[in-house]
């Protein structure tokens, strides 16, 4: 979800929307090298296929099907995140294998990625997975507003779906401990408004709450540390692994085989490109070889998107999108390093 040397999101969701979405418990998958908070952990950190980043390993028993897609998309096996949520508990990684849930072989490619440790996040590096996770949640509100917008209700229900389903579990203590005023309830009207009266005119005035209750827990984050380039890149770099990894799960044989996790990393990426813009001011000014590097990498990860709608085959190859997803998690080492 760099070269961050932990990454951390904690329940990071890339939403396999193609998945029943089903609430688990807080899942401690992002953390943050630059982080000088503390994150406590038993795990071993293991390298991302995909971008080359150090992570802890995804905690089987506990991590959402966005964070489990990441083993799926690994082996290349459809469904699998769900076929590991309905197996848990697990007491250890290998019961995988023993529970039949991926052979010896297929253990071995992902053996580094999973584990059953939880981890404890602190500090800042805290404070970046609840900001990723509501990041996450607008990435879906995005893409959901603009398949209503087109008439695709039916498009767009998965994706108003996850914040309450699949995300919401994992900030709820978040939430109370910093005082936000619960917003499940506006996000569960709007599902079943959407899902009952799919052409009800006030599904827009439900849209727009569940939009503010979501903008009210973001500014729980104070404005200067969230203006921060160090502490938002670390939001940024993280939402955009998640992006790739849905990008990864839609294609298959050159082909955008599954819709739902294209819209799932457009939102994603279209988010990043709203939230890298409070601070280009800063960026502009003190790192502007960083910025200019930035701005263009996200210009050409929007192309890979041409509309909510998937086209029939992909504009970016994955590798593409890889590649410039870890060229943004470097130029971003930079600004850690000065700050």
């Amino acid at each position: 979800m760099t070269l961050f040397i932990l990454s951390l999101v904690g329940a990071i969701t890339i939403s396999a929307c193609t998945n029943t979405p089903t609430a688990t418990s807080p899942n401690p998958s992002v953390s943050s090298a630059t982080s000088e908070s503390k994150v406590e952990s038993k795990s071993e950190s293991h390298k991302d296929g995909m971008s080359g980043h150090t992570k802890n390993k995804i905690n089987i028993n506990e991590a959402i099907l966005s964070e489990l897609d990441k083993i799926e998309a690994k082996l290349g096996i459809a469904g699998l995140s769900n076929k590991i949520q309905a197996a848990r508990p697990y007491t250890k990684a290998e019961d995988l294998v023993t529970k039949k849930v991926i052979t010896a072989a297929q253990f071995d490619q992902v053996k580094d990625m999973v584990g059953t440790e939880t981890v404890e996040l602190k500090g800042e590096a805290k404070d970046v997975d609840y900001l990723t996770k509501l990041g996450l949640m607008k990435g879906h509100m995005i893409v959901a507003k603009e398949l209503l917008d087109v008439q695709k209700p039916d498009q767009a229900l998965p994706h108003i779906e996850h914040p309450v389903e699949e995300i919401y579990a994992d900030v709820e203590g978040q939430l109370k401990e910093r005082n936000v005023k619960e917003f499940k309830q506006v996000l569960m009207d709007l599902q079943q408004l959407v899902k009952s009266k799919p052409n009800d005119p006030s599904i827009t005035a439900k849209y727009n709450d569940a939009i503010a209750g979501i903008d009210a827990a973001i500014t729980a984050i104070p404005e200067t540390q969230r203006q921060s380039p160090k502490f938002a890149l670390q939001v940024i770099n993280t939402i955009l692994d998640t992006a790739g990894t849905e990008y990864r799960a839609a294609i298959a044989n050159n082909k955008i085989k599954e819709i739902i996790e294209y819209q799932d990393s457009r939102g994603f990426t279209i988010y990043v490109e709203q939230l890298y813009k409070s601070i280009t001011p800063v960026m502009e000014k003190e790192y502007p070889d960083v910025h200019k590097q930035f701005t263009a990498s996200l210009a050409k990860l929007k192309s890979a998107y041409p509309s909510a709608i998937a086209p029939e085959q992909p504009v970016l190859s994955v590798a593409d999108m890889s590649e410039l997803i870890k060229g943004n998690e470097q130029a971003a080492t930079k600004v850690y390093a000065k700050s």
